[in-house]
């Protein structure tokens, strides 16, 4: 009977040993930049769910004042007190936020990074999507659609960023394709819809024939929407983002198109991986997903509110 109770002990004990980690009820931390971009209220729409389905908390950490560096350095140095199992992490500035970076990996709290490319420290996953092919399938999607001829302006991102470079020459390289069209300026919005607006505002005053609008994101496209209409002006404009209100635009022949940046998708998977690597489960190294153009032939997909979306299987997305 004895060596029959050690017996069942030692496999207990194995299988114990064996068995992948779980500890159900981590806490996680999820960075986004601004609380007015609506593709960070998409990632954190997301990361809600996917915590839901996993059994996780989730912890927001949002700058109060939009992409706020003192801020966000302030609540890493909060995070890393408070001690969440993981992070998922967007930077403010992929190179002021690396010392933030190597302060969580000193303090021994895996990091998940996603959207913005962090420029250092040591990260588990990062997640996002190629900004350059997304800006150059959206141009393409923008330029013949005024016909390969024209005039068209560009509404700029925050300057520096690693978002904005790439996009910029994702549409530069698109223009390159149409020796026809004239890029008549580019004005920085700071991926604002109020700064696009008036951005736009000055750009018609200045030129008397726009048929173009490129905006590096929704929120400005939107904003030079409502420029163009107060001035009775018309030229086709395009966004970045797949944004609700963008989606809702495209639907009622105002926006000609949108790149889908995968925002709730990059808020599930996030903290996917971030989970699963505490469980002790395989997770990418990196994980690119795959750009898509929405306009008036597949809009009906995008419309279901990320509120009432379901997270993908990570998996799936891995394919």
């Amino acid at each position: 009977m004895k060596q029959m109770l050690r017996l069942t002990i030692a496999l207990v004990a194995a299988s114990v040993l064996t068995a992948p980690a779980r500890a159900a009820g981590e806490t996680i931390a999820v960075f986004t930049k601004n609380l007015t971009n609506p593709h960070f209220q998409g990632v954190r729409v997301g990361a809600e769910a996917a915590a839901k389905g996993l059994g996780v908390k989730v912890i927001q950490y949002v700058p109060t004042k939009p992409d706020s560096i003192p801020e966000q350095l302030s609540q890493v140095e909060d995070v890393i007190v408070k001690k969440p199992d993981a992070i998922v992490f967007i930077p403010v500035d992929y190179k002021a936020l690396v010392p933030a970076v190597e302060k969580i990996n000193a303090a021994g709290i895996p990091v998940v990074n996603i959207t913005d490319r962090i420029g250092g420290g040591k990260v588990v996953t990062y997640v996002g999507v190629d900004d350059y092919t997304t800006a150059l399938a959206t141009g393409r999607a923008l330029f013949k659609a005024i016909g390969s001829k024209g005039n068209v302006v560009m509404l700029e991102g925050v300057k520096g960023t690693l978002t904005n470079t790439d996009r910029v020459r994702g549409f530069t390289d698109a223009l390159k394709e149409f020796p026809n069209i004239k890029l008549l300026a580019a004005q920085p919005a700071n991926y604002q819809r109020l700064n696009a607006l008036q951005a736009m505002e000055n750009m018609i005053q200045s030129f008397p024939q726009i048929d173009g609008v490129i905006g590096l994101n929704d929120a400005m496209a939107i904003g030079a929407i409502e420029a163009l209409e107060g001035a009775n002006r018309k030229a086709v404009v395009i966004g970045i983002n797949g944004s609700r209100e963008a989606v809702e635009l495209v639907k009622a022949g105002k926006l000609l198109a949108t790149g889908d940046f995968h925002s709730f998708n990059q808020g599930c998977l996030g903290v996917e991986i971030a989970v699963k690597s505490l469980r002790k489960e395989p997770v990418p190294a990196e994980l690119i997903l795959k750009p898509m153009v929405i306009d008036k032939t597949n809009y009906q997909d995008f419309e279901v509110p990320v509120e009432q979306r379901k997270c993908p299987a990570l998996a799936d997305m891995m394919k």
